[in-house]
């Protein structure tokens, strides 16, 4: 899919910091946390709530109410007059909810849209679903977050098994993937020491669910664990006979992130002094049963084709929830695995599903800017074995 004519503020994105699994902000209400998030990005940005024409929302685990997650959204945070659509594709939400307020604005239909997305991994819901067949009426339970991470029921294996039998088949090993996530890990500590994720993370976070009492207060992302060689070399591998272990793999977070898309003229006017980010493509793809890590490849190709962009040309950042992510993709499309996802990853930072990508996009935009512009080729996989990638321009 191609854009002509969809633009991004310069600067108009934002992210709160991401906490660990059921860490600080594992007992906020989804929907009212994420509210806050976007309402103190729009804040920050100078952004009227009232001058936007649509919302898009991202999410991927249910929260209360959540079937009035669009219009409710809008509502808390200044905009009662907009609504909008509500995108769940597991990794990909933030590529997907982006690629459909891209859409709507090519077909003249919107000027300003907000696009939120979050997720919180933490306390996910159990759900049961009637059944008056089972014995004695009993129902089907399912642990929506933990079941889901479990078992694909078409590929019939968990996502840790995909990443590994693409780590067999392409034979990437043990050491490989254990080195990169050293890498990863020494890149984000970078950026945080350098200040780059200030360029658009909310810090301080303040916790504040009643409105009234602030019961906490996030400086940064919580639950990052201190990497070194040796202690990678020391874990286990999670699966029998395998090359992935806690250290070479994401963790489960809580988090929001968002951004505002629109028109050039609506975008210039909350750009300030610097221009407007375009956003050029949206691909996606699909690669055989059980092999999620490889579809990767095929959404980014497809993304930069499109967009007429060198994969060399681009400042590059991908959702990695394996480290065998990066190294594969780095070998199909001839780069340095090493020269990618400066300041941060999501096997680093923690991965809360609805909203990694669109940090992602975020920072890979900010490093960008810091350059000087470019192109940025922002790339992931999700759940399905599938992928999505975005090319802008900055």
């Amino acid at each position: 899919m191609r854009f002509e004519n969809t633009y991004l503020p310069a600067g108009g994105y934002w992210s709160s910091p991401f906490s660990k699994w059921q860490g600080s902000l594992s007992t906020l209400h989804p929907v009212k946390f994420a509210a806050d998030v976007t309402s103190k990005g729009l804040a920050a940005r100078g952004v009227d709530p009232t001058e936007l024409d649509s919302l898009v929302l991202g999410w991927t685990i249910p929260g209360k109410r959540i079937f009035y997650g669009a219009p409710w959204m809008a509502g808390l945070i200044g905009a009662p007059d907009i609504t909008g659509a509500m995108i769940s594709q597991a990794c990909a939400t933030s590529a997907a909810c982006l690629a459909h307020a891209g859409g709507q604005v090519e077909a003249g239909g919107t000027e300003a849209t907000a696009v939120v997305t979050f997720d919180k991994c933490s306390n996910g819901a159990h759900i049961l679903y009637p059944n008056p067949k089972g014995p004695g009426g009993k129902g089907d339970a399912e642990d929506w977050v933990w079941d889901n991470f479990s078992f694909d029921p078409w590929a019939k294996g968990s996502m840790i098994q995909t990443a590994e039998n693409v780590a067999a088949e392409a034979g990437i090993s043990r050491e490989e993937q254990d080195a990169l996530a050293q890498v990863r890990y020494e890149q984000y500590v970078k950026g945080v020491e350098s200040g780059f994720q200030s360029r658009y993370m909310i810090t301080p976070y303040e916790i504040n669910p009643s409105g009234r009492k602030v019961i906490g207060s996030l400086e940064g992302d919580e639950g990052v664990f201190p990497t070194t060689a040796e202690g990678l070399a020391k874990l286990r591998p999670m699966m029998p006979e395998g090359t992935i272990s806690f250290g070479s793999q994401t963790h489960p977070a809580d988090g929001s992130a968002g951004m505002i898309v629109g028109t050039k003229d609506r975008m210039k006017a909350w750009s300030g002094d610097d221009e407007p980010v375009q956003l050029l493509s949206y691909g996606v793809a699909r690669v055989e049963k059980g092999y999620m890590a490889k579809a990767v490849v095929p959404a980014a190709q497809k993304a930069l084709a499109t967009a007429g962009v060198d994969v060399k040309d681009c400042v590059i950042k991908t959702h990695n929830p394996f480290a065998d992510n990066d190294i594969y993709m780095a070998r199909e499309l001839g780069i340095e695995a090493e020269s990618f996802n400066n300041n941060g990853s999501s096997l680093i930072f923690g991965h809360p599903q609805g909203p990694t990508g669109a940090r992602l996009i975020a920072e890979g935009i900010e490093e960008a800017r810091m350059n000087g512009g470019g192109h940025v080729l922002f790339a992931g996989c999700a759940a399905g074995d599938t992928a999505a990638a975005v090319v802008l321009k900055v």
